[in-house]
C-alpha cells in the first residue's frame, strides 16, 4: 500500500489499520536511522522499541492525531492495550495514551522522507 492509500485508509477505516500495514509503508517511504527518544516516563534508546520509534516519528511528519497514532499499532492497541487497561505491556503505547506529543521528545530525526 502506498503512503496516500494508507493515510486514506487511516481517516476512513481506522480500525482495520495493523502494525504490520504501518511498518510496511514508513519502510517503503522513508530511511530509518535509530534515535534514543523519551515517551512520557519511558526513554528508549538508539534501537530500542524501533516499531514505536518509526510510528511516532511517523506520526509527527504526516501530522497525524493522537488516535490516529494509536490505531497505527494495530491490535497492540485495540486488543493487547485496550483490553488490559491496567497492564504492564506495551509501555510506549501507554504513555501516548496519558501523555500524547507533549510527552514525546527525539535526541535526532529518527525519520527521512525517501526522494
Amino acid at each position: 500500500m502506498d503512503l496516500h492509500n494508507f493515510l486514506n485508509k487511516l481517516n476512513t477505516e481506522s480500525e482495520s489499520i495493523e502494525f504490520t500495514d504501518t511498518i510496511a509503508v514508513i519502510e517503503a517511504n522513508y530511511d530509518y536511522a535509530p534515535s534514543t527518544f523519551t515517551n512520557g516516563n519511558v526513554t528508549n534508546e538508539a534501537g530500542q522499541n524501533e516499531g514505536s520509534c518509526k510510528i511516532i516519528a511517523f506520526a509527527m511528519l504526516n501530522n497525524l492525531s493522537v488516535e490516529q497514532t494509536l490505531h497505527c499499532f494495530g491490535k497492540y492497541y485495540r486488543e493487547e492495550v485496550l483490553n488490559d487497561p491496567d497492564g504492564e505491556s506495551h509501555q510506549n503505547i501507554r504513555q501516548f495514551i496519558k501523555n500524547g506529543y507533549t510527552g514525546i521528545s527525539f535526541e535526532r530525526e529518527a525519520l527521512r522522507r525517501k526522494n
